[in-house]
């Protein structure tokens, strides 16, 4: 079993770890992908595994007993999205758990259709013939989503990617073979992200559901409920102004 920072001696450079936390939240803006992928991108998802000491787990059974430890945990599917029946470990870090059922909600009232969990927990001699030498998924922290052929639902999901790798809360590529999107998230800085909208009342009870109606703008929802037209598309995963009537977004509510 290689330990996290055994790994990372792959890498031909190195960040010091104090400042990789620091950087993920605070460059993520200047330095978000187009989830066309990188070789920075996997330099950050790897320093990321580092910062948060996880270990690249190489056996099923170091899978099983990561378990059985409570530091990786079972997601099964549920009405929002599905973890396939050929997913050989339905099992994450806890903060992916959390990623797929919030990020699965969302998406299937956006477009109508369940989120498709493709791949998760891999140990790292169990990765496919084409899988990166330096994958995060052997660490727990990675997952993969079907691609969608529905236009609608592929754009809503890119754009809801693009806005929380832009945060600095994750790494997303969009993998062309087979076709479908990879991503690593950042534990700390997602947990904090989801804090912080939950004390914006985002996505808890003071959050409002929000069924689009003819007429209706960004800038009319946003003025009607004391909000912002960027609030709004960084919460639903918004670019441009293009809503659709029947679609159903979140608003903050008590600011």
């Amino acid at each position: 079993m290689l330990s996290v920072r055994a790994y990372s001696r792959l890498l031909k450079t190195t960040l010091p770890g104090c400042a990789i936390l620091t950087m993920l939240v605070t460059m993520g803006p200047l330095s978000a992908q187009t989830l066309q992928g990188s070789r920075t991108s996997m330099d950050r998802q790897v320093r990321a595994a580092q910062q948060h000491d996880f270990t690249f787990i190489d056996t099923p059974e170091r899978v099983r007993f990561f378990v059985d430890q409570g530091w990786l945990v079972r997601i099964d599917s549920s009405r929002d999205f599905v973890v396939k029946n050929d997913v050989r470990y339905p099992s994450a870090r806890p903060e992916v758990q959390l990623f797929a059922e919030r990020l699965g909600r969302q998406y299937r009232r956006a477009c109508g259709e369940q989120l498709v969990v493709t791949s998760l927990t891999r140990p790292t001699t169990h990765q496919p013939r084409n899988a990166s030498d330096r994958s995060v998924h052997p660490t727990g922290m990675a997952l993969d989503l079907r691609y969608s052929w529905n236009r609608s639902c592929r754009e809503w999901l890119q754009g809801v990617l693009s806005s929380l790798e832009r945060q600095g809360v994750l790494e997303a590529t969009l993998e062309r073979n087979p076709r479908h999107y990879h991503v690593a998230l950042f534990p700390e800085p997602y947990a904090n992200y989801v804090a912080s909208l939950t004390a914006r009342g985002v996505g808890g009870p003071e959050s409002l559901e929000y069924r689009v109606r003819r007429g209706d703008s960004l800038w009319t929802i946003a003025r009607a409920h004391g909000t912002s037209v960027d609030e709004l598309r960084d919460i639903n995963g918004i670019r441009g102004n293009r809503i659709y009537v029947g679609q159903v977004i979140d608003v903050p509510q008590g600011g």
